[in-house]
């Protein structure tokens, strides 16, 4: 996590109130956030990128042979 962003995360920790707490819904909400966040900093898998690019050769081969 970034340096900024943590300093974000801790100041919004800072600015919650006792009944924020103890809301259910805000709990989910602060666990969904902070799931959300650490797959976004999770690297794309090597086998899902090279399904990438292989979708993107058929497909620029579709349009090729529609071109024709």
């Amino acid at each position: 996590m970034t340096t900024r962003k943590k300093e974000a995360a801790d100041q919004r920790k800072l600015e919650l109130r006792a009944s924020d707490i103890l809301d259910p819904n805000n709990q989910i909400g602060v666990r969904l956030r902070s799931l959300y966040s650490a797959a976004q900093d999770e690297a794309i898998p090597d086998r899902f990128l090279d399904l990438l690019e292989k979708l993107d050769h058929a497909e620029m081969m579709a349009s090729a042979k529609m071109a024709e």
